[in-house]
This record gives C-alpha cells, sequence and structure tokens, in this order.
C-alpha cells in the first residue's frame, strides 16, 4: 500500500506540472519499487492513476465541464466559442485515442522483444523526456488567439499531439501547452485548453486499457486516493507556477540524468 500511495502522490503533484506525470511513476516504480512484468503493465497503471487527478481537474474546471455536457444536447443555440471549443475537444480526443493506443501496442511489442525491460524502459522514459524539454524550450510565451479561434488544423494537430504523449517520458500537458503556444495560442487560453483536453482521453483510456484488467484492491485505491487528493491540494498552485516557468531546462537534465542511470 506504502507503494501505490508514493506513486499516487507523485502523480498528483507532477500532473500539473509539464514534467511527464506518467514518466516519473513509471521510473519510480521501476527504480524505487519492484518494477512493471512490461510497459504495456506500466502505462496502464499509470493511466490508472490520472483518474485520481482527473477527478481533482473535473472539480476545478467543473463549470466548464457542465457547459460542454449541456453542449452536447443544445449544440445550435450554444456561443461561437463554445462550439468551436466543444468540436476541438471531440476530434482531438479521437484521433489522439486511436493513435495513443497504436503506439502502446506497438511500443510494447517492441519492449517485449528485448531484454533488461527496466533499463529500456527507463533509457525509452528519458529519451522521450528530451524530446519533451526540445518543444518546451521552443515555444514561446506570447500569443494573441483565443478559444473562438480555434480551427480544424488545430484539432488535428493537438489530437495527434496529445496521441503521443500516450507515450512515458513525453509530458501530455507539456507537448499540447507547448503546440497551442506555437499556434500562437495565448498562454491563459493554452494551459486551460491543454488540461480540458485531458478529461475525455484519461477517461476512454481507462476504459479502453483497464476496464478489463484492473485488479481493484485497497491497494490500488489507496493510490487513486492519494492521487485525488494531493492533484486536488496542489492545482491551483502548480498551475500557476507552470504558467510562469519554463520547465524545459529542468526536463532537459532530468532527461539525461535518466539515460545516464540507466547505462551506468
Amino acid at each position: 500500500m506504502f507503494e501505490q500511495i508514493i506513486l499516487g502522490i507523485i502523480q498528483g503533484i507532477t500532473e500539473w506540472l509539464p514534467v511527464s506525470s506518467e514518466g516519473l511513476v513509471i521510473l519510480a516504480k521501476t527504480n524505487l519499487f519492484h518494477g512493471f512484468g512490461n510497459i504495456e503493465e506500466a502505462i496502464r497503471q499509470a493511466l490508472f492513476l490520472h483518474l485520481g487527478t482527473f477527478l481533482a481537474a473535473l472539480i476545478y474546471f467543473h463549470r466548464d465541464v457542465i457547459k460542454l455536457i449541456e453542449t452536447i444536447f443544445s449544440y445550435k443555440s450554444r456561443s461561437q466559442e463554445t462550439q468551436k471549443l466543444f468540436s476541438f475537444l471531440l476530434i482531438a480526443t479521437i484521433i489522439s485515442g486511436a493513435l495513443g493506443l497504436l503506439l502502446i501496442k506497438t511500443l510494447s511489442y517492441i519492449a517485449s522483444q528485448l531484454e533488461s525491460q527496466g533499463t529500456i524502459i527507463t533509457v525509452i522514459v528519458g529519451c522521450l523526456l528530451l524530446g519533451t524539454a526540445f518543444l518546451e524550450l521552443k515555444a514561446k510565451k506570447s500569443g494573441y488567439r483565443e478559444i473562438r479561434d480555434l480551427n480544424i488544423v488545430d484539432s488535428i494537430l493537438l489530437g495527434v499531439v496529445q496521441g503521443f504523449a500516450a507515450l512515458p517520458g513525453l509530458s501530455r500537458s507539456g507537448l499540447t501547452v507547448s503546440v497551442l503556444l506555437l499556434r500562437k495560442l495565448d498562454k491563459t487560453y493554452a494551459l486551460k485548453l491543454s488540461f480540458l483536453m485531458s478529461l475525455p482521453i484519461v477517461l476512454a483510456g481507462n476504459l479502453a486499457l483497464n476496464f478489463n484488467t484492473l485488479a481493484w484492491s485497497v491497494e490500488t485505491l489507496a493510490g487513486l486516493f492519494a492521487s485525488f487528493i494531493f492533484g486536488l491540494a496542489t492545482i491551483h498552485l502548480l498551475l500557476k507556477i507552470a504558467a510562469k516557468i519554463n520547465f524545459g531546462y529542468f526536463v532537459l537534465l532530468f532527461g539525461i540524468l535518466t539515460i545516464v542511470s540507466a547505462v551506468i
């Protein structure tokens, strides 16, 4: 139970920062505890802990979520901004869900053919952290577009980016916020949009990957509860910090250290 609580705390705190909470959970599990059977199992467990921060984000953004749910039944009567947001989330979720599932299966197959899975997982996460760092450092804070300016290109591009974030080490929030900034969205809107994007894909991902395979127990529920409590307690503060600080250099250093630790 202690192990699950620690992993839940890591997820709850790091979800709101562009540092790949999934990658950090997998690294902690692989190197501090007894590890996973394979990389797909690692991703499944990390995704399950995302349910805790999913609930925290659902509470934090509840006004936006209620508005979006209502839009399902009254699309034509909604404002242009709400219509654009709803269409964006729908298209992006479909694309990212299909691509993410394909990438997880592919990565799991490749890793299963190799020996020393713990080392392989650590190296993969480290390399993907470097990719996240590069994109975060490239993105600029300034932008002039708002949610009402979203278009089909944004939907497709962000769907693809979020799909790749299924790979551990690629920060979902880091990638999506960075790409939104590169698309000239104002950073205030980019952060909000990134976490609204996470809600449907985390729920859909758990239904697809964990619904029939997850072994519910006191231990797994303890991890989920820790993720929720720490996520809810830190979301407001850490989102403000993430809006002001570029974590790219931190992610770059952490990625390098992760790779070095695996090969020495």
